[in-house]
């Protein structure tokens, strides 16, 4: 069984940042795609970013500029530092995995993390 567990969310300023990581363990051969997604209170849960374990990423429009997703494979570690937050940012974050092998198509989802921008 793999478990994702995610770290580093809390309450900013806007304009502040913020650096979230999510650790995979278990069994684990490889991980193809690492992402976060978000899910704010009566929304859908969306993606924020993504990165494949070839280094391919991928963002949100509404994050460009702002937010940087990077990836340790040896330590299957996906952080994602916010930069200039907004209010809008505040959401639970949750990390997915995708592609892991061994394991099911649907990947796996973490427990989620609280990030609220707020003055």
């Amino acid at each position: 069984q793999v478990q994702l567990v995610e770290s580093g969310g809390g309450l900013v300023q806007p304009g502040g940042s913020l650096r979230l990581s999510c650790a995979a363990s278990g069994s684990i051969f490889s991980i193809y795609a690492m992402g976060w997604y978000r899910q704010a209170p009566g929304k859908q849960r969306e993606l924020v970013a993504a990165i494949t374990s070839g280094g391919s990423t991928n963002y949100a429009d509404s994050v460009k500029g702002r937010f940087t997703i990077s990836r340790n494979n040896a330590k299957n570690t996906v952080y994602l530092q916010m930069n200039s937050l907004k209010p809008e940012d505040t959401a639970v974050y949750y990390c997915n995995a995708e592609g892991v092998v061994p394991g099911p198509p649907s990947g796996y989802w973490g427990q989620g993390t609280q990030v609220a921008v707020s003055s």
